[in-house]
């Protein structure tokens, strides 16, 4: 792995001078691979029919579901609107347009202060989202697979000389390009850390620490799924023939780079978003613009979003996710 500049991980949560970051090899090789990561992920989505939207940046809720980090509230010509945190809802209403989308969001997200010296997380970051109408969990997990094997393939094909700048072994992905990951149930990631020693809650996500931990035992990328109600947003789909359970997965990278995706069967029943709300704290009056499609009926759908910046991350090798980052925000820290 490389690094140019001060990192969070050394003690210190800094950043390098735009002018040095934007002009360091580091920054530039990793950032052609970003570029060459979504140039394929358009080809491959577009040749399986989906339409590309561009997202909204504001609107009067946002996802809820975002472990412990604060909305941005702004004024919007008198009423109280938020930043995106994640394009889930929206993502939800625009099936009514198309049966397959994908969006490139951005999404601001003010992480505790802890999270500046994680190296994975930003204030202000990207995701490659997709929903599709009618689709399982096990359907866009399997698109998801197919999906990442093709652009980290494609990056390997037409970058050799970025990677080699970087000192990123391209034969780190022998297993990922086989197209074929791992799988195991939120239960037996929860047994597999108490065994080892790590105090994993069974109710609730996995932890960062977690995450590496079974990351790290790893050298292919892996689901885990089945996370338990309660743990995730109000629509994620309980599983009906295993109540308590959701239809739902995480997908994490191998070597210790933790957690890269998101999703879920979503759940478009009109009385069990209302429930589900309620149990988690929510005020669906907040929800009434979604809420009012839902009664009219959205498409049962499944979905997904990968961090555009944690990805490349871990196909580029780096030290910290803000080294994926033109214009990097950190917990915490004033930067451009």
């Amino acid at each position: 792995m490389t690094t140019d500049g001060p990192t969070p991980a050394t003690g210190a949560a800094t950043l390098p001078e735009p002018g040095r970051h934007l002009t360091s090899p580091t920054t530039r090789a990793a950032l052609r691979i970003q570029h060459q990561l979504l140039f394929a992920a358009r080809e491959f989505l577009r040749g399986r029919g989906f339409t590309e939207l561009l997202p909204p940046i504001i609107g009067p809720v946002t996802d809820p579901g975002s472990r412990g980090s604060k909305q941005v509230d702004i004024d919007f010509y008198g009423h109280r609107y938020k930043l995106m945190t994640s394009a889930i809802l929206y993502k939800q209403a625009s099936l009514l347009a198309f049966d397959k989308i994908f969006c490139i969001a951005p999404n601001v997200r003010l992480e505790p202060l802890e999270t500046a010296g994680t190296n994975r997380h930003l204030a202000e970051f990207h995701q490659l989202d997709v929903e599709v109408a009618g689709a399982t969990r096990d359907d866009v997990v399997q698109l998801v697979e197919e999906l990442v094997a093709h652009i980290v393939g494609s990056a390997v094909r037409e970058l050799l000389k970025e990677f080699a700048e970087l000192g990123r072994d391209t034969d780190a992905f022998a297993e990922l390009l086989k197209g074929s990951f791992g799988r195991m149930r939120h239960a037996e990631a929860v047994a597999e850390l108490q065994g080892l020693g790590h105090p994993q809650s069974p109710d609730a996500e996995l932890d960062w620490a977690g995450e590496a931990l079974l990351s790290a035992r790893r050298d292919r990328p892996f689901f885990v799924t089945d996370y338990p109600k309660g743990s995730r947003g109000f629509y994620d789909r309980e599983n009906p023939e295993d109540p308590g359970l959701l239809r739902n997965f995480d997908l994490i990278a191998a070597e210790g780079f933790g957690e890269l995706c998101s999703g879920s069967q979503r759940t478009n029943d009109y009385a069990e978003i209302i429930t589900r709300m309620r149990e988690t704290g929510e005020n669906p009056q907040k929800y009434r613009w979604y809420l009012d499609l839902v009664r009219e009926g959205v498409p049962a759908s499944a979905g997904f979003g990968i961090g555009v910046e944690r990805l490349t991350r871990y196909v580029a090798g780096l030290d910290a996710v803000w080294q994926a980052s033109a214009f990097p925000k950190l917990a915490g820290v004033v930067s451009p």
